[in-house]
Formats: C-alpha cells, structure tokens, sequence
C-alpha cells in the first residue's frame, strides 16, 4: 500500500483476487496521536513517601481539608477527634427516646454482667460497676460505632484473671494484684491508642475469623467449667484455667458441694437459657433474654433473704461499696518486679478487646449501612481504658451480646451508652445495699449462660467444608486453649494465622484455565465442567504476585 493509498491490501474477494477497502480521508484526518511517555522520574525521598502513604495512609485522611478556610478546617477537625460533633446538632427528642429505651434495657443487662465479669478477672464485684460507668462515657464521646455498648467482656476478663492470678494470689496479695490490674489496664489502652495513632490496625488481623471461632469455644469450655465453683458450692477450688485440673478440682472436693446452691443454680440456669433461646428464635421477643439476668438477680437475692436464717450453706456478695469511681491513678504500677507481667498481660488482653470491640463495630455498622472508621475505635477503645484504668476500672470494650440488644432495642446514636452510664450511676449512689444477699450462684449462671454463645460450632463446620487449613488453625486454637493455657492459646492461634499467611505467600496456588465455549472468558478447568483447554496451549493463573519468595517455587511448579 502507497503512502498515499487510501485502501487496505491482502483481503481476499468471493472470487480470491486481492481487493481494497476504502478509508475515508475525512476519518483519517480526524485521527489523534497520542505518545507515551515514562512516568516522571521521582526521588528516593519521594518514592518512600509514596509507599508509605499507601500502606498507612490508604484513605487519605487529610483530604477534606483540602481548599477549605482555617474555620472550616477547625471545625472538621474537632469532628474528626470528637464523633460526637458530626451528628450531635441533628439530635432530636425522637433520637433521644429511642436511646433512653435501649440505654435502659442494656444497664439492666450491663449491670449483673458487670459484678459477674469481675469476678472471673477476680476482681472485687464492685470494679465491675466502675467499669461500666466511666468507659461508656468516654466512647460516647469519642467513638464512630452508632451500636456499640461498651463494659467489661468475658474472655478479656478470663485472659487477665489467668494471667495475673499464676503469678499473684487475689487472695493473699489483693491490693497488688488490684494494682497490676489496673496498670495491665492502663497498657492495654496504651497500646491500643498507639496502633489507632499510628495506624497500624493490620496487626490486630493476624488473628483470623478460624482461630478466634476456635480460641472463643476453647475459652467458653474453660470458663463454664470454672463456674462449677459457684454453681456447686466448693470452697476450695483450683486456680488452674486447663481442662484436667478443672475437673479433678470438681470431683476432688465432692463432700463441699452444696445442694441448696445446686438446686438454685441449677434452677436459674435453667431459666436463663430458656429466655435466651426464645429471643434467638423470636428476635422481636429479645427483650426476654436482655432482663432475665437482673431478674434473676433481683428474685434470688428475695429468695436468700427471706430463708438466711436457713441459708447457711450459700456464698453470698456481701457489701459493696457506695459512691462513684475513686480515683487510682496512685495504683498503677510504674516500678518493680511485675511490671514486666502487667504489660504483657495489657498487650494480651489490649488485643482481644480490641479485636471483639472492632468486630463487633463493624458488624452492626454492615447491617445498619453505615461506616466505622477503624482508627478512631483504636483510639477510642484506646483512650477509654487509659481513662479507665485512673477510675478503679479494668479492661472494657464493646459486648457482641449487649451491643445485640442495644441494636434490636432500637438505639440510634451513642447516646446510649450514655443512658447506660446514668442508669449505673444511680445503682453505685442507691442500689448498692440491694445486693448484699446476691447469691455468688448467679453470677456463675450469668457467665455461663453469656459464654455459652461464643461456642459457634456452625462456623466451625463451614470451615472445615470450606478450607481444611483454616479448619486446623481453628482446632489447634481450640485444644490449645483446653490443654495448655489460655495465654498460650492465643499464641498458637497466632502462630497458625502466620504460618499459613507464609504458605499462601511462598506456595501460592495455580490454576489451569480453560476456555468456557461461546465466550471469551477463562476460567479454572477444576471449578467449570464445560471450560476445555485450548489445543496446544497451558494457560496457567497464579493466585499471587510473583517475586523473591515464591520464584524458586513457581519455576518448579
């Protein structure tokens, strides 16, 4: 073809001669050159920053104040440390209404859960009120979860009794082992404000979806075991978190079982896993479940007042101190021969709270089509614990189980965990004489009814359908938790989280694809019947980026 010819030559006619097609010299004219050229050359400087930026800063934080006046730029900025400021001047009395319903509803279920949960921490039951006075406050203000409701937690609170109780006695040694309570506190909160300010929230993911659903089951086994303490009556019990030596603590100690303690545990026990399984079958009915436990708690408190003459054989609370928080900021513990374990126990507990408290967040936030910044609930948590830990407050995060009623009780803001801290207030000022003849059963019943719900054996079978890996990690978790020690654990669980991440890395998974007929697609010749190779080609999809750790790997595969 001349250069300027305006027809294509090569294409054969119906008769076979060579034929031209025509191009319009109009549309020739029209037509664009575009030249490529490299990317502008960047300094070592400048390529740093550039991934830096996309693995800390992915979500460009800053970007809103971008082109806007410094008042502007103030008053975003208080809304972005106080989340509070974004929505509080659209609040109204329907708004309001609605919180004080479920703010109710969650201090009534909040407020035996507390004095329970603080006895698993070993703890004196009124920390469990503290708790749940203070922290709801602060995340009120600070938080970005609509649902969230915040308190002491069960595995937070099994992790740190456990941990702290193989090195001090709460019995012999109380006031220190208060005093490294409160600094694990204090450390848990530190560093998890630390990861939210730095934004290294990826840490918390090494623990997957498989070894948390098999670390909660394991921990539930233990702690519902450990409640046979009260829910017998023994006196003398291990301190021990394994399975084996819970056992042989239980029938070791047979002539101090009570019947008068089995009867009423038994019976209350039986009471609340009727309510909670009405409301999973009717959730409108959730109610139910939210109010057994201050039912429970105020019934059997009636009951063992009315027969103390005769109820000698029951462990009662005994009296709780009156008033708000006392400050114990003196108590945390800076110096000596526990630090070392007060911040590792902070460390371990920060990240477990964390993890629940975040998951938890997120879950509502999917469901009621909202966003949750994962940062600020780092920082939130973060600070809210910090803060705790100067009021006579351990570790707190967000409850699934409260954070569940809080959502079906209609709460539509934060405000509720404000009614929640009312409601607790009212309790330390008046209420606390009340509970003097609470029996020491029900608390057990309460636990065991809570952690009954972390045992998720539903997921536990799709993972064994779905991925066998993942399946291991979950019962290494599982029986690590049972036979070894909680702390431990969590570590293998960890470890199995890591290892199988540097499979998927250095063993990543290859696909032959095939030809689906009819189309232009590709696809795995394992997973599509009607996909067929293409003759005298293997087209191969290797299922991650290919470099230094897996090169050796792909060239033998």
């Amino acid at each position: 073809m001349g250069v300027n010819s305006n027809s294509i030559e090569g294409f054969p006619n119906n008769g076979g001669t060579a034929t031209t097609v025509e191009v319009s010299v109009a549309a020739e004219a029209t037509m664009e050159i575009h030249h490529v050229c490299l990317p502008p050359k960047k300094s070592t400087f400048q390529k740093l920053k550039h991934s830096l930026s996309e693995i800390f800063f992915p979500d460009d934080p800053l970007y809103r104040f971008k082109g806007q006046t410094w008042h502007k730029k103030l008053v975003l900025g208080l809304e972005c440390l106080f989340p509070i400021l974004q929505w509080g001047s659209h609040y109204d009395l329907k708004l309001f209404m609605s919180d004080i319903i479920s703010g109710l509803t969650i201090a009534s279920l909040a407020i035996p859960q507390g004095i329970s949960y603080a006895k698993l921490a070993n703890l004196p039951p009124i920390v469990g009120l503290y708790s749940s006075f203070v922290p709801p406050l602060i995340y009120s203000v600070l938080g970005s979860s609509k649902h969230l409701a915040v308190g002491p937690v069960s595995i937070a609170s099994l992790v740190m009794g456990t941990m702290l109780s193989e090195n001090v006695s709460p019995v012999d040694d109380p006031i220190l082992y208060l005093k490294l309570a409160f600094t694990a506190t204090f450390f848990a909160g530190l560093f998890q404000a630390s990861l939210g300010v730095l934004r290294l929230g990826f840490v918390i993911d090494f623990l997957s979806k498989a070894t948390l659903v098999g670390f909660m089951a394991g921990a539930a086994v233990i702690v519902s075991l450990q409640q046979l303490k009260g829910l017998l009556g023994i006196v003398h019990f291990t301190s021990k978190m394994q399975l084996i030596p819970v056992l042989k603590s239980v029938f070791h100690h047979r002539e101090e079982w009570s019947w008068e303690t089995i009867v009423i545990g038994f019976s209350f026990l039986l009471f609340l896993l009727t309510t909670r399984h009405i409301s999973m079958k009717k959730p409108k009915l959730f109610w139910i479940s939210a109010a057994a436990p201050l039912t429970s708690v105020i019934l059997s408190t009636l009951l063992i007042f009315c027969i103390k003459s005769k109820a000698h054989g029951i462990s009662i609370i005994g009296h709780l101190q009156e008033g708000l928080n006392p400050s114990s900021s003196n108590m945390i513990y800076f110096n000596g021969p526990y630090l070392d374990l007060a911040i590792k126990t902070g460390i371990v507990t920060g990240i477990l709270s964390l993890t629940e408290g975040i998951a938890v967040g997120r879950t509502f936030a999917s469901l009621k089509n909202y966003q949750v910044d994962g940062n600020k609930e780092m920082m939130a948590i973060g600070l809210m614990n910090m803060a705790g830990s100067c009021t006579s407050c351990y570790v707190t995060t967000g409850s699934f189980s409260r954070s569940a009623v809080n959502c079906n009780a209609g709460a539509q803001t934060a405000v509720s965990n404000i009614v929640l801290a009312t409601a607790v207030v009212v309790t330390l000022l008046f209420l606390m004489p009340l509970f003097y003849y609470t029996p020491n059963v029900i608390l057990a019943t309460i636990i065991i009814t809570a952690v009954i719900g972390l045992i998720d054996y539903e997921a536990a079978y799709k993972l064994w359908k779905t991925d066998k890996l993942d399946f291991l990690a979950c019962i290494c978790s599982f029986f690590g938790v049972l036979f070894v020690s909680v702390p431990l654990g969590l570590s293998i669980a960890v470890g199995v989280s890591v290892f199988k991440i540097m499979l998927h890395v250095t063993r990543p998974n290859t696909v032959i694809l095939g030809n689906i007929p009819g189309t232009h697609i590709y696809q795995s010749l394992n997973r599509y019947r009607e996909a067929s190779r293409v003759p005298s080609f293997l087209i191969v999809a290797i299922e991650s980026p290919i470099y230094f750790a897996n090169s050796t790997y792909l060239q033998e595969r």
